[in-house]
C-alpha cells in the first residue's frame, strides 16, 4: 500500500488522491442492488490524459487492479470497487473541448455531464440524442462504458451511434486512439465500437468524439389510456407497423403511474391499467399525432389526450423520467431490470412479468421504453426481510429468462457488469465467451482493468 501511494504521489497532485478510508468507500459501488463491491486502496481523481496514463503505469508495474467510474449512476454493479484496487474515477476531466456546427462534432472529456453537452450544443442549434434518465447527473464516459440509452432511442439510436472516435489509455499506459472526425470512415476494425459498452474492462477513455444533428423542433407529446398492458401494446405495433417514427414511444404500467403520482402529485390517470406516451418533433406534429392517437383509440385506449404545447409535453416527460425514482419510493429497495425484446413480443413481455410479479408475491413496476422493445421491470422489495430479498431476486432472473425466450436480450442499456455475468454466458454461449475473453486478454493480458465484471 505504502509503495503504491508513493509510486502515485510520483505523477500526481495531492488534491488528486483520496486514502481516507470513510471517503474511498462512498466510491466503492454504483445503484445496483445485490452486486458485491469491495473496499478500494485509493480513490484518484485525475484531470489530465498524463495522469490517467501514469495511473494506469504504476497499475501495471505493481499489479494493481483499477475500477474507472463516472458518477456511478450505473445500475449493474459495473463500477463497483474490487478489494485493494485503484478507482480511477474521472469525473474531474469534465472540460467540452470543442463544439463544431459545421462537422456536426463536439469533442469532450469523459467527465462532462449529459445534461450539460446537451445545452451547450444547443446553444449551437445543434442537438446530442442519447438521453438515459439520469442525464441530469451521468457522464458522457460512463454512458460509452455502459452504451447507455435513453427515451429517444426509438428514433435517435443509442450512444453507440454517436461516437465516432476515441482516445483511450490502455492498461500498460500508451495512449491509443481510434475512429474519426468525418462523416464516414471504415479504416480497419472498427475498434470505437469496441470500446463503447465495454464497461472500462479494455481501456480508460480520455476522449470522445461525438456526432451531433440539427436541434429538431419541441416535442409535443400524446398520452393514451388503456385498460390493458396488452392493448397498449397492440397500439405500439401498430404505431410502428404504419411506419411513424415518434421521437419517443414510452409505456408506464398502472404500479409505476401510481408511483409516480405518490411521489409527485403528477395527476396522471390511476384507472388506467398502461398509459403511453407517444411524441413527434417534426415541424408539424399535428397530423401524425392525430393519426397514432386513431391507431391507439383502434387499439382499445379509452382516453387520447394530444398535450396542447410544449410545457405540457415536458411535463408528461418529467412524470415518465420520474418513473424508476417513485418506484424506489415504493419499498425499501429495488432491483431494475433491463431485458429488451422485439417489439413484436412486447406484450407477451409485460403479460409474463405480470405472472412473475403474482407467482413470486411482489411488486413489480414495468416501465419501458417501448418504441424499441426495452423494458425496465423494477422489482419492489424490503432488504430488511430475508425471504422478500430472495424472492426479488429470483423473481429478477426469471425475468431475464422471459426475456431470452421470446428471442430478446438480458440488457439493452444498462450493461453486464457484477449483476448478469451469469446471464451473459447464457445469452453469448461458450464460443461467444470464448472470444471475447480473447479479445479481452489482448487488450489487457495481466487482467487488471474492472477484474470480475461482465464475465
Amino acid at each position: 500500500m505504502s509503495d503504491l501511494l508513493e509510486r502515485l504521489r510520483t505523477g500526481l497532485p495531492a488534491e488528486a488522491l483520496i486514502t481516507d478510508a470513510d471517503v474511498t468507500a462512498s466510491y466503492a459501488h454504483d445503484m445496483a442492488s445485490f452486486c458485491e463491491a469491495g473496499t478500494p486502496a485509493v480513490v484518484v481523481l485525475p484531470r489530465t490524459v498524463e495522469q490517467v496514463q501514469h495511473v494506469m503505469r504504476t497499475a501495471t508495474e505493481l499489479r494493481v487492479p483499477v475500477v474507472p467510474q463516472g458518477a456511478r449512476t450505473g445500475l449493474s454493479g459495473a463500477a463497483n470497487a474490487s478489494d485493494g484496487c485503484i478507482v480511477l474515477s474521472l469525473v474531474r476531466m469534465d472540460r467540452i473541448l470543442e463544439i463544431s456546427p459545421v462537422d456536426r462534432i463536439a469533442v469532450v472529456e469523459p467527465g462532462v455531464i449529459n445534461a450539460v453537452l446537451s445545452r451547450a450544443v444547443n446553444e449551437h442549434g445543434l442537438y446530442y440524442p442519447p438521453d438515459p434518465s439520469s442525464w441530469e447527473t451521468c457522464t458522457i464516459g460512463g454512458n460509452i462504458g455502459t452504451a447507455s440509452g435513453g427515451l429517444c432511442c426509438v428514433k435517435y439510436g443509442v450512444t453507440a451511434e454517436y461516437v465516432l472516435g476515441l482516445d483511450v489509455v490502455l492498461a500498460d499506459g500508451r495512449l491509443l486512439t481510434t475512429g474519426r472526425r468525418t462523416a464516414k470512415g471504415v479504416a480497419g476494425y472498427d475498434l470505437t465500437r469496441l470500446f463503447v459498452g465495454s464497461e472500462g474492462s479494455l481501456g480508460i477513455v480520455v476522449k470522445a468524439v461525438l456526432a451531433l444533428k440539427p436541434q429538431p423542433p419541441q416535442q409535443l407529446v400524446l398520452a393514451a389510456e388503456f385498460p390493458s398492458a396488452a392493448a397498449a401494446c397492440d397500439a405500439v405495433c401498430r404505431i410502428m407497423e404504419r411506419g411513424h417514427t415518434p421521437s419517443l414511444l414510452e409505456l408506464m404500467d398502472r404500479t409505476t403511474v401510481r408511483a409516480v403520482n405518490q411521489l409527485a402529485s403528477m395527476g396522471l390517470p390511476e384507472t388506467t391499467e398502461a398509459l403511453l406516451l407517444c411524441a413527434f418533433d417534426t415541424p408539424d406534429p399535428a397530423p401524425d399525432l392525430a393519426a397514432v392517437g386513431a391507431l391507439c383509440t383502434a387499439a382499445g385506449a379509452t382516453e387520447v389526450v394530444p398535450a396542447d404545447n410544449p410545457a405540457e409535453s415536458e411535463l408528461l416527460l418529467q412524470a415518465r423520467r420520474m418513473s424508476l425514482t417513485a418506484l424506489e419510493a415504493v419499498k425499501s429497495a429495488t432491483m431494475i431490470d433491463d431485458v429488451c425484446v422485439p417489439r413484436s413480443r412486447l406484450g407477451e413481455m409485460l403479460a409474463g412479468t405480470a405472472a412473475i410479479a403474482e407467482r413470486y408475491d411482489l411488486t413489480i413496476g414495468v416501465c419501458s421504453h417501448a418504441g424499441d422493445g426495452n423494458t425496465h421491470p423494477v422489482v419492489c422489495f424490503d432488504h430488511a426481510d430475508p425471504d422478500e430479498s430472495r424472492r426479488a431476486r429470483e423473481s429478477f432472473d426469471a425475468i431475464m429468462a422471459l426475456g431470452l425466450e421470446l428471442g430478446g436480450t438480458i440488457t439493452g442499456e444498462h450493461g453486464v457488469g457484477v449483476l448478469k455475468k451469469e446471464w451473459l454466458a447464457r445469452e453469448l454461449g461458450e464460443t461467444g465467451i470464448e472470444l471475447q475473453r480473447g479479445i479481452k486478454a489482448a487488450f489487457d493480458p495481466l487482467g487488471l482493468l474492472n477484474p470480475g465484471k461482465l464475465f
